[in-house]
C-alpha cells in the first residue's frame, strides 16, 4: 500500500501543493471546515517567494525582510503556525509527476506517492525571462534569484547591480537592494512611461499597491539612481571587473556598467503540473501565454483539480490569499458541504478588483515581444541545451516547423532540466515571428515527467515509512 491510500467517504483525501499565500489560506479554510489536508511544499519553510523565510540560523526582523508587507507576512506565518498541528505538512518535498489521481513525490526520506480526491494547485509563479546576448555568463541573475539571495541568505548579488526588464518586481527589488546597502547602477524598464500612465485607472483599483510602486520609484530617483523607460537590453559583456549592459533607447545605443545584472520581464505561472494532470488551457492574449482554464472560484476542467493564486494568472499576494480561500470553498461546495455565502461574495468581489488590477499590470508592463524577435542569432535562448536563436531560425524553415513541440523535438529547445520554464515564452515569440503567425497558433510546450530533476536515479516510487 502506498502512502495516503486509507480513506473513507467521510474523510476525502485533499492535497494542496504550495505553502505560499494561496496554499496556506486554502489549508486554513479547509481546516476550519473540519477537514484534514496534506500540504506539500518544495521550500524548507512556508511563505512562498513573496513571504520567504530565511533559515533559523539567519533570523532577521520582519521589517527588514518584507518592508511594507511585514504585517501581512507575519500574519500569514502566524496562520500557518496555528495550522501546523492540524495538517499533514511536507516541506522540502518535490512533486515531480502525477498519474491516476496520485502525486509522485521526492524528499529526503525518498520517493513515494500519495492519492488524492481533491487537489489544489497553488504552485505560484517564477521569473519570465526575455533573453539577451550574454545573459548566461556569471554575474547575471533573474530578478527572483536576486531576491532569494537577499531574503534567504542576507547577501547581495553586487554593490552596483543593474536591474533590467519590466514589471513591479523590477522596482521592488531595486528598492530592497538600495535599503540593504547596495547602490544600483540603474533601473532599466523595457516598458514605456506612456503605457504605464494609460494603465493608472486600472492600477488604481488597488490604491495601496499602486502607491507603493510609486514610492519605490520616487525613492530610487531621490537617491540619484537612474530609472529609464523604453530601455531595451541588447547584450551583456564582461569587461575587466564589470558587466557592461548595452541597451537601446529612443533609437540610440547606450552602455552602462555594474558589478552584476538582474533580469526579469514580469512573472509567469507555474503550470506544468496542471498540464501533466490534463487540465484544459486557454490562450490569454494580454499576457501572451496559455493559462489553465478555471471558473471564478478556481475549478479547473477536471473535477478533482482546483487552481489557486498565481498558478491561474499573476494578480499579486493579496489576490493569492483570496484565491486560495475561494478554491477551498469550491472544494467544500463540491463535497456537498455548506460554505459561508457572505465570505464567498466578499472573496469574489476582491478577485474582480484584482482582475482589473491585473489587466493594468499587463498594460503597464508588457512582455517585450518585439525585442526578442530582433535579437541576434548568437543569443542563447535555451540555456539548458545551449540552443541559440540562430539555431531556431535555421531549423524553422528547413523542417517547416509551425508548432512548439515540433520545434522542441528538432532543436532540443525546452528539452533540458527546466523543461522550457525559462525559454518557453521567448521561443514562442521567435517561432511566431519567423512563421509570421499569431502567437496563439504556435501552441505551448507539453510537460513531461519528471517535471523537475529528482535527487538520485531511482524513479521507482515506494511507500513512505
Amino acid at each position: 500500500m502506498t502512502d495516503g491510500d486509507m480513506t473513507s467517504a467521510d474523510t476525502p483525501r485533499i492535497a494542496i501543493i504550495g505553502a505560499g499565500p494561496a496554499g496556506i489560506r486554502a489549508a486554513e479554510t479547509l481546516v476550519e471546515a473540519g477537514l484534514r489536508v496534506t500540504l506539500i511544499d518544495e521550500a524548507a519553510l512556508p511563505g512562498g517567494q513573496i513571504y520567504r523565510q530565511p533559515p533559523p540560523t539567519l533570523r532577521r526582523p520582519a521589517k527588514a525582510l518584507y518592508g511594507f508587507e511585514a504585517g501581512k507576512a507575519e500574519a500569514l506565518h502566524s496562520s500557518f503556525a496555528r495550522l501546523r498541528s492540524a495538517i499533514d505538512y511536507r516541506p522540502e518535498t518535490l512533486v515531480w509527476g502525477a498519474r491516476d489521481n496520485r502525486l509522485l513525490l521526492s524528499s529526503r526520506a525518498g520517493n513515494t506517492e500519495i492519492a488524492f480526491d481533491k487537489l489544489i494547485l497553488a504552485t505560484g509563479a517564477m521569473d519570465r525571462i526575455a533573453p539577451v546576448a550574454g545573459w548566461t555568463q556569471p554575474g547575471v541573475y533573474s530578478l527572483g534569484g536576486a531576491q532569494v539571495v537577499l531574503k534567504h541568505q542576507a547577501c547581495l548579488i553586487g554593490k552596483r547591480p543593474i536591474f533590467a526588464g519590466t514589471g513591479p518586481l523590477l522596482y521592488l527589488i531595486a528598492w530592497q537592494y538600495l535599503r540593504a546597502g547596495s547602490r544600483p547602477a540603474a533601473v532599466l524598464d523595457t516598458g514605456s512611461f506612456a503605457g504605464q500612465l494609460r494603465a493608472l485607472p486600472r492600477l488604481a483599483r488597488q490604491p495601496r499597491t499602486l502607491l507603493k510602486g510609486l514610492y519605490f520609484t520616487a525613492a530610487l530617483r531621490a537617491k540619484g539612481i537612474p530609472v529609464l523607460y523604453s530601455a531595451l537590453p541588447a547584450r551583456i559583456d564582461a569587461r575587466d571587473d564589470n558587466l557592461v549592459l548595452t541597451y537601446t533607447r529612443n533609437g540610440r545605443s547606450h552602455e552602462i556598467a555594474g558589478d552584476a545584472v538582474a533580469l526579469g520581464s514580469g512573472l509567469k505561472p507555474e503550470t506544468q503540473l496542471a498540464e501533466i494532470l490534463g487540465c484544459a488551457f486557454d490562450f490569454h492574449s494580454p499576457s501572451r501565454s496559455y493559462l489553465p482554464r478555471c471558473d471564478r472560484m478556481g475549478r479547473s476542467s477536471l473535477a478533482t483539480t482546483y487552481i489557486a493564486g498565481d498558478t491561474g494568472g499573476i494578480r499579486g499576494a493579496d489576490a493569492a490569499e483570496a484565491g486560495g480561500a475561494l478554491a477551498a470553498l469550491a472544494v467544500l461546495e463540491d463535497l456537498g458541504r455548506s460554505v459561508p455565502e457572505v465570505r464567498k461574495r466578499q472573496l469574489l468581489t476582491h478577485m474582480r478588483r484584482a482582475e482589473i488590477f491585473r489587466s493594468g499590470l499587463e498594460l503597464a508592463f508588457a512582455y517585450p515581444a518585439p525585442a526578442i524577435a530582433g535579437l541576434a542569432d548568437d543569443t542563447v535562448l535555451c540555456r539548458c541545451e545551449n540552443v541559440t536563436i540562430g539555431d531556431l531560425r535555421a531549423a524553422i524553415p528547413q523542417w517547416n516547423i509551425t508548432e512548439m513541440n515540433r520545434l522542441k523535438a528538432i532543436t532540443r529547445c525546452g528539452m533540458g532540466r527546466c523543461q522550457g520554464r525559462v525559454c518557453g515564452s521567448a521561443a514562442m515569440e521567435v517561432l511566431a515571428s519567423e512563421t509570421h503567425a499569431p502567437i496563439e497558433s504556435v501552441g505551448r510546450l507539453r510537460g513531461q515527467i519528471p517535471l523537475k530533476p529528482v535527487v538520485g536515479s531511482n524513479f521507482e516510487t515506494k511507500a513512505a515509512s
